[in-house]
């Protein structure tokens, strides 16, 4: 126990697997957390001292592949102390130590990871200088493929890259917890490091050590150097948690914003690009049909970040033409893909030692099928394949080790021995004969000695005590030859030891003895050999998960009937008869999806204002338009008749309603809070799509802050992004009038009998009605709540059918005169309703009024200008 303790205070806030015996055992309060993590039985046992019993829980040794991912998946950091010599040999106190700390973040086992996508650790560092306090460092490093980044910006950039790359545990420094809860929403579990893990010198001479470079000009980093802060931590963390073999992290690069369009975490969540905890449909899963691993990984990271450079998007487009066009090559492909495996994380495991027989024989079988991608691509007309092909290669040379090396069918333990090929190595193949010829040669004893002797009993044996015997019933005792030595005698039969039993059992022992040892010995000489080859078949695996990507990009287009984009660096965007991706493939077979077309630009048709019923088909339009966009962005064909997308930097949604009730924000605020991010953030190539906004609010409070919005976006002298502005205020359409690039649309509605029947079809002009009653009729709504609905309905409409007088009054309200920029004077005003008003501002005594007398004069002034003075 105090062997237990020296190890426990090293790692105090991991569980602690203490190898006894057979078993990992953990005590105290470990015990009874494991316990109820993995359902083991918690018992007690005192250990001799005062302070009473202990906890215990374990499991046996072998079940650790079993318990290890179960821990970790409960978001637990686990240490294995391990014993590190033979008890049998050991003299006193079985010598022990900590193998590895295993934690959400850094981990290798299958058993833990999920193949189509990547496990990250994270650090997260705020600058301490004054002048850059705002400025935070990220870094993301996955240990299992040996993915390393960093980069660095202000809050709102590393809490999209938090969303965009969703890490498995984000590194922070000791005592700053409440301030990156503040600052970030809480995507995982953080761990603290102390603080002189996040100082720039140390942080700097850790990178340079690993990458063994004098500076870090040649990875594109050195302008980056908080950013560099953070991606030293994390070296750091990989001391502390004994990962020490990381060689296939052999680069690391930076996080080019620049190059990638710009979506925010609402825009993320609210086009739905990837799952959710909820079941329904993500783009992922739409577009996703990818042969490997390493290209599902791939297709993520595509999702997330894409393109905003023409040149690099068309080049994808033209490798999915060709792949359409290339029947051979996509045969080729078909076949090759799916026998790869991961062996992005296999080579990963092999830089790591942790490599087992299956998994170099399955690198090997992986490389096998580089060869004819190679060859095949190669012969492509498309330059860019070819490229492609020139860098790919097979790694022949260890191949043919492996082949010449490794049993077709290996044992996935080397101590099962039994791994390397006959004919490999000759002593070893000797060894194995005598082990494997033993049987051969103790029956040939046994024949011999029954017929010298006459025993016809006779039967050669075997046990710990003192090996190999011959057992001979009581009834031929005296046939025994004299230089036979008795050993054992038993109720009916004697046993006897010979010389020559003496011997084979010394050969047949130390043949068991060398055996495993050379075994051991030629497969870790392999290892090393392939660590040669890390960087090589990681260059491997990045060109078979693009090919990977773009195969499924022609899949999914050829089966869903995609078309290619125009995609340049105009500022147009037309989609003509475009389609939701997704809505498209969740509709029943006997369901067409009602295509609709959008076109805007930046001079004339700059906002589309759509109006329509509930359940017409607005939000979808709004998202199908910029998931059409997005997925040209990424190298994709798109679900439309035709396409053509200038590039767009930025994509902003503010769609649906949700709140943040723990951090105090009501659904108006969270509404608004995005809002603001838009309006602060956009550029003349941003998508900008609104549904319903101003909703969380009266009626008044809504159109205004909808208007002024709109008229911002319209107004705004340094930018006038696309706009698709999906609203039930239909005083809303009166924009058209007044402002050039604002056009109503609206999904239109036949009512027939009563019914609504939703059209789904995009047409101009704008609409009057939203049909929302009947909307909670098909909701299951009582009748009687219906019924009674629609007459206070008819009520309101009657009270207000006076709409003529509603519309001038909306004109008034925002004509021109009264925006932004315009100086009024408050003595020329001709509405008496706003001569009331000024007489009553003229006369406050404005040196005199105490704050409440001023908010008091306000309420008075908004009394008289909503006319219920």
């Amino acid at each position: 126990m105090r062997q237990y303790s020296e190890y426990k205070a090293q790692y105090p806030d991991a569980i602690l697997l203490f190898r006894v015996g057979d078993f990992y055992e953990t005590f105290g309060d470990d015990a009874v957390r494991a316990s109820e993590a993995l359902g083991l039985t918690l018992t007690k046992r005192n250990n001799g001292g005062i302070s009473g019993d202990t906890a215990l829980a374990g499991f046996p040794h072998h079940a650790l592949d079993t318990y290890l991912p179960k821990l970790v998946r409960h978001g637990y950091r686990v240490a294995i102390c391990d014993q590190l010599e033979d008890p049998k040999l050991a003299k006193g106190l079985v010598k022990r130590g900590i193998t590895e700390l295993s934690t959400p973040g850094v981990t290798m086992s299958e058993n833990i990871l999920d193949p189509r996508e990547n496990n990250f650790l994270c650090a997260v560092y705020r600058s301490k200088d004054k002048k850059t306090n705002d400025i935070y460092g990220v870094s993301f490093l996955d240990i299992s493929t040996g993915e390393y980044l960093l980069s660095q910006g202000k809050q709102e950039y590393i809490d999209k890259l938090l969303s965009v790359y969703t890490p498995k545990e984000i590194l922070i420094e000791r005592g700053s917890r409440r301030d990156f809860e503040e600052a970030f929403s809480k995507h995982c579990i953080a761990t603290e490091l102390d603080d002189w893990a996040f100082t720039p010198d140390s942080a700097c001479g850790k990178l340079l050590a690993h990458f063994n470079t004098s500076s870090l000009k040649g990875f594109g980093v050195e302008n980056l150097p908080i950013g560099q802060v953070a991606a030293g931590a994390i070296l750091h963390y990989l001391d502390y948690t004994q990962h020490k073999n990381i060689s296939h992290v052999n680069s690391i690069r930076r996080i080019e914003e620049e190059n990638f369009v710009w979506m925010d975490r609402f825009t993320v969540r609210n086009l739905e690009l990837f799952p959710s905890s909820e079941e329904k449909g993500c783009l992922l899963g739409t577009i996703n049909e990818t042969m490997t691993p390493m290209g599902s990984r791939q297709m993520v990271r595509w999702l997330a970040q894409p393109l905003k450079d023409v040149t690099p998007i068309v080049e994808r487009h033209e490798i999915v033409e060709t792949l359409f066009q290339e029947k051979d090559l996509r045969g080729l492909l078909n076949e090759c893909l799916p026998q790869i495996g991961d062996m992005e994380r296999i080579v990963s495991k092999v830089a790591a030692k942790r490599a087992n027989p299956r998994d170099v024989l399955a690198l090997c079988s992986a490389l096998k099928m580089v060869a004819p991608i190679k060859k095949a691509c190669a012969k492509s007309c498309n330059v860019n394949i070819q490229g492609m092909a020139e860098r790919l290669n097979p790694c022949e040379h260890i191949c043919a080790k492996i082949d010449a090396m490794i049993v077709p069918n290996p044992p996935a333990l080397l101590s099962k021995g039994g791994v390397i090929a006959a004919g490999y190595n000759e002593d070893l193949d000797s060894w194995r004969r005598v082990s494997s010829s033993s049987k051969d040669i103790l029956l040939q004893i046994q024949d011999e000695e029954t017929e010298r002797t006459g025993i016809s009993s006779l039967k050669v044996g075997y046990n710990n005590v003192f090996g190999y015997y011959l057992e001979v019933r009581n009834t031929h005792k005296d046939k025994v030859p004299q230089e036979w030595i008795r050993k054992q005698t038993l109720t009916g039969a004697e046993r006897y030891i010979t010389p020559e039993l003496k011997e084979l059992e010394s050969k047949i022992s130390k043949a068991e003895e060398m055996i495993i040892p050379m075994e051991t010995r030629l497969f870790t000489e392999l290892i090393d050999e392939l660590a040669d080859y890390i960087s090589l078949v990681q260059t491997d695996t990045a060109i078979i998960a693009q090919l990977d990507c773009l195969m499924s990009f022609v899949t999914i287009s050829e089966k869903y009937k995609y078309v290619r984009p125009v995609v340049d660096d105009s500022l147009i965007i037309d989609i003509r008869e475009g389609r939701h991706p997704v809505i498209e493939r969740q509709l029943p077979i006997d369901s067409p999806y009602i295509a609709n077309s959008v076109e805007l630009d930046n001079e004339k048709k700059q906002i589309m204002m759509i109006t329509g019923p509930n359940m017409a088909g607005k939000s979808a339009l709004l998202r199908q338009t910029a998931l059409i966009v997005l997925m040209a962005q990424i190298g994709c064909f798109v679900p439309a008749d035709s396409a053509h997308i200038g590039v767009v930097d930025k994509i902003f949604t503010r769609v649906g309603a949700s709140d943040n009730i723990s951090m105090g924000e009501s659904t108006f605020m969270v509404e608004m809070t995005e809002a603001s991010s838009i309006i602060n953030n956009i550029t003349d190539r941003s998508l900008v799509l609104f549904d319903e906004l101003g909703r969380g609010t009266s009626t008044y409070d809504g159109i205004s802050i909808a208007w002024a919005i709109v008229e911002y976006l319209h107004e705004n002298p340094n930018a006038n992004p696309k706009t698709l502005f999906a609203t039930h205020y239909h005083e809303l359409n009166e924009m058209e009038n007044s402002f050039d690039r604002v056009k109503n649309y609206n999904v239109s509605v036949r009512e027939a009998d009563g019914k609504v029947i939703f059209l789904r079809k995009l047409k101009e002009g704008g609409s009057e009605h939203s049909f929302g009653i009947h909307v909670a009729k098909l909701a299951g709504m009582p009748s009687t709540v219906v019924n009674r609905a629609n007459e206070i309905l008819h009520r309101l409409e009657e009270q207000h059918k006076d709409t003529d007088v509603a519309s001038e009054k909306i004109k008034k309200a925002t004509e021109p005169s009264l925006r932004p920029g315009t100086q009024l004077s408050i003595f020329q005003l001709d509405d008496p309703t706003l001569c009331q008003v000024r007489d009553e501002m003229l006369s406050i005594d404005i040196d005199n009024l105490t704050p409440l007398e001023a908010l008091n004069k306000l309420h008075e002034v908004k009394k008289i200008l909503l006319g219920r003075s």
